[in-house]
This record gives C-alpha cells, sequence and structure tokens, in this order.
C-alpha cells in the first residue's frame, strides 16, 4: 500500500475541523489578514466585506451548495443544525433553500464580524456534505 501526503487543503481543514469553537467572551474580530488565511484553509467559500453592505453590516463568509434533489438539500441542512447544536459554544448560520441548492451564510453576530467560530464550522459543514 502506497501512502500519499495529504494535500495541503486537507491538513488545514483538518486542523479547524478539531479546534473547539470560543465563547462570546473569548471572541475577537478577525482582521483582514487571518480572514484571508482562514479562507485559504476552505474550499469556494466566499468573503462578504462588510463595505459592500449597504448599511455595513459585518463582514461574512457564503457559501452554495447544490444537491440532487429538496430531499437531499434539507437533510443536509438537519445535519447542519445538528452540528451547530453541538458545538461547545452553539455557533449557527444564516440557511437559505432554494429547492435543491441550500446557501450558508455565516458571522458573529455578538462582534459584528467572523471569528475563528464562523471558520470552524465551514470546515465542518464541508465535512457533512463530503461525507
Amino acid at each position: 500500500k502506497i501512502n500519499f501526503p495529504m494535500p495541503p487543503l486537507l491538513i488545514f481543514m483538518e486542523d479547524l475541523i478539531n479546534k473547539k469553537t470560543v465563547s462570546h467572551e473569548e471572541m475577537v474580530k478577525l482582521d483582514e489578514g487571518e480572514i484571508k488565511d482562514y479562507l485559504l484553509q476552505l474550499k469556494d467559500w466566499e468573503f462578504l466585506s462588510a463595505q459592500n453592505f449597504l448599511n455595513g453590516e459585518a463582514d461574512k463568509i457564503k457559501k452554495l451548495f447544490k444537491f440532487k434533489d429538496f430531499k437531499e438539500a434539507m437533510e443536509f441542512v438537519n445535519e447542519i443544525a445538528a452540528v451547530a447544536e453541538s458545538l461547545e459554544n452553539h455557533h449557527h448560520p444564516d440557511i437559505a433553500i432554494y429547492y435543491n441548492k441550500v446557501e450558508i451564510t455565516l458571522w458573529s453576530h455578538f462582534i459584528k464580524g467572523l471569528s475563528i467560530n464562523d471558520f470552524i464550522l465551514a470546515a465542518k459543514i464541508d465535512q457533512i456534505h463530503n461525507l
């Protein structure tokens, strides 16, 4: 059996998957450099800058997932809900469902920006999708 080295993206993603979320008291807003570093560890997540929102709401990340049908999309959403609730410091995504598409938006409402929790949950969501 030949063992191939794990691709860098999978190594980084594995690090995020194994991290523990932080409490609101420990949560810090990530700066642009930290956001870029964490985005490199995820696959196909899009950065939405607060500067692009009319109300300057907050930096966010989002991703669109596509499925065979509505049932499959809903199963995915239910798995995300279970993971979000199981996190040590619950962290919940914004979820939009469009028949066979699910759009996930992550941001930390408490700090009005992105925290490590958003990237931990994004990695866990990607893991669910890849099962």
